[in-house]
């Protein structure tokens, strides 16, 4: 359903995003943060079905300042490569810059949202609070939020955990919702990547409810 493009960032670095457009009626569009392995299938099969739902969805690979076209598996390996990548290779600043622009070449196809996964959920929130342009966030599991907590959304944003998730402890969520009271909060009895049904963890019943809440959640913010 989706194609290979490339977009500019504002210091001119150019770096590459897959693009899903939906066949029929088109409602708005997401930009679709991934997680540490990369603009993998797991994240075009994501960004493929928001299309599904009538959503232009764009997905940047943040990645490219380090690395271009990273797609990494599941494995120990794909882990430590994942994490170098997201937490030592590349600047936050410039993969900020990159998701900046990818927000604004989303709003071509009307209001934004901004839907992120692990790495991609704290992104997410980053997003929310710092970028421009951004109507709505969608979070799941995205470590490290706990400590961004001194920032402000500048929207409205929804997130989804899992109780059994070891990289995101309980009291680090109960942070979150004592910080950002108007955040919408979800915690499912599932483990860190319960949405990806390529990875062990993937739990049917919890990322199906989690979809359904976020298509709501948009539908509600962006039409």
């Amino acid at each position: 359903m989706g194609s290979n493009r490339q977009l500019h960032s504002q210091d001119g670095f150019t770096f590459g995003v897959y693009e899903s457009l939906p066949k029929g009626e088109l409602k708005a569009s997401l930009v679709v943060i991934q997680e540490i392995f990369g603009v993998n299938n797991h994240m075009r099969e994501v960004a493929d079905g928001f299309a599904a739902e009538g959503y232009a969805a764009i997905a940047p690979q943040i990645f490219d300042r380090a690395k271009r076209g990273v797609e990494l598996g599941y494995g120990p390996e794909d882990m430590a490569a994942g994490f170098k990548l997201a937490f030592t290779d590349v600047p936050r600043k410039q993969i900020m810059q990159d998701l900046q622009a990818t927000v604004e070449e989303c709003s071509k196809y009307g209001p934004v949202g901004v839907v992120g996964y692990c790495f991609g959920g704290l992104l997410t929130w980053l997003s929310v609070c710092d970028l421009e342009g951004v109507d709505c966030g969608v979070v799941y599991y995205g470590g490290g939020i706990a400590n961004e907590l001194d920032r402000t959304p500048k929207c409205p944003i929804l997130m989804h955990f899992g109780e059994l998730d070891s990289f995101i402890p309980l009291s680090d969520i109960d942070k979150i919702k004592t910080a950002q009271p108007d955040a919408q909060v979800h915690v499912y009895p599932a483990d860190h990547g319960f949405n990806c049904d390529h990875r062990e963890s993937f739990d049917s019943t919890s990322a199906t409810l989690a979809k359904s809440r976020s298509l709501e959640f948009f539908q509600n913010h962006l039409g």
